[in-house]
């Protein structure tokens, strides 16, 4: 390995001072003119927002602070824009319907995003749901894989495009319809679940695949996660009202969403059950149901203090009155933690704990 010259060391060290004058720098600047924004901003998963949002209405009715701004942008869209950077330009906290990722991470660090505070909210249901004028299906895991994975087995040890057209082709115990599916976009934290929570746990459930995980784990999850792209799958965005509707004028298909949407558009539609176990409250709040996961929200620790409110909010966001098992947000569809679990958080948010993976 070469040695550096001293001259290369001192322009090392010289570049590294630079950088941190820099970040020091702009992190003054912000904690002079941020005041000009009096306005908590808020930005990511469309499965949070209607959560998000009803904190924000009653935090904006009960204080003296202005209710904070609520923009649903998908969990990887929300967390792009938060990991910009810092400054008033920049959102506050961002929404996640699953854990931030380490790449992410990363990118914050990169753009002086360096200290992040952790906060979960609770739980939710992935639902597969369709419109309450047709009848629920009971589906497992290895169903639905099988229904919308590109690639699936041949039989033979080795896999073969999806050539399943129907849900009846998948399982003969299921309906005879076309597979059409409106699902979330790559961006979506919901998304991210669904293929994590769903089909890799359908995919799995073929023991040569199974095995495939200690041989290969970059091409078993290349085959469990990859969704199919000839039309049974579609995306339709952000926008789970929008799928709500197509399912409301097409019986026959089905939306994937979280419960809390479910809860809240139950007149409209209904969840299917997965491995015999309906989507209920009871059901994600015990475990029993198999498409659950964690919520998420995060905050840039460098805004708090000079944007006014953000510490008041989180309070709130975690009360007992909000988030607890007979809160406010229970009634919008949020599962909530136990009462230790709670605590817990409780206690590293009120710290201002930094983010540790």
């Amino acid at each position: 390995m070469r040695k550096l010259s001293r001259r290369e060391i001192d322009m090392s060290l010289t570049k590294s001072a630079i950088t941190a004058t820099t970040s020091a720098l702009a992190l003054l600047a912000f904690a002079h003119v941020a005041n000009a924004r009096d306005q908590i901003n808020i930005v990511g998963s469309s499965t949070v927002f209607p959560f998000s949002t009803t904190v924000a209405e009653r935090f904006g009715n009960n204080t003296d602070f202005k209710t904070p701004v609520v923009e649903s942008t998908g969990s990887g869209g929300g967390l792009k824009l938060f990991c910009s950077g810092i400054g008033e330009n920049t959102p506050d906290i961002t929404n996640a319907s699953r854990r931030i990722k380490a790449s992410e991470v990363e990118l914050c660090a990169k753009n002086d995003v360096k200290e992040i505070i952790e906060v979960k909210i609770g739980f939710d249901g992935i639902v597969l749901a369709n419109s309450r004028t047709a009848d629920i299906i009971n589906l497992t895991r290895k169903d639905i894989f099988l229904a919308l994975a590109k690639n699936v087995p041949d039989g033979e040890g080795k896999t073969k495009p999806n050539p399943y057209k129907t849900w009846a082709e998948v399982n003969s115990e299921l309906p005879a319809i076309k597979i059409e599916v409106l699902g979330p976009p790559p961006t979506s934290g919901t998304r991210d679940a669904f293929v994590e929570l769903a089909m890799e746990g359908g995919c799995k459930k073929v023991d040569w695949i199974k095995a495939m995980k200690k041989s290969d784990k970059q091409a078993y999850k290349t085959l469990c996660h990859t969704i199919r792209e000839d039309g049974a799958f579609v995306e339709a965005g952000e926008n789970d009202n929008l799928i709500v509707q197509k399912l409301e004028v097409n019986p026959n298909a089905f939306g994937i969403f979280g419960y809390s949407f479910l809860d809240q558009n139950s007149d409209k539609v209904q969840g299917s059950m997965v491995g015999d176990v309906e989507p209920t409250f009871e059901n994600i709040a015990d475990g029993a149901y198999p498409i659950s996961r964690s919520l998420f929200f995060y905050v840039k620790k460098a805004h708090i203090g000079v944007i006014p409110g953000i510490e008041e909010f989180l309070e709130e966001f975690m009360s007992e009155d909000a988030s607890g098992e007979d809160g406010y947000l229970a009634d919008k569809g949020l599962i909530p933690m136990t009462e230790d679990e709670a605590e817990e958080w409780k206690s590293q948010i009120s710290n201002l704990e930094n983010l540790a993976l």
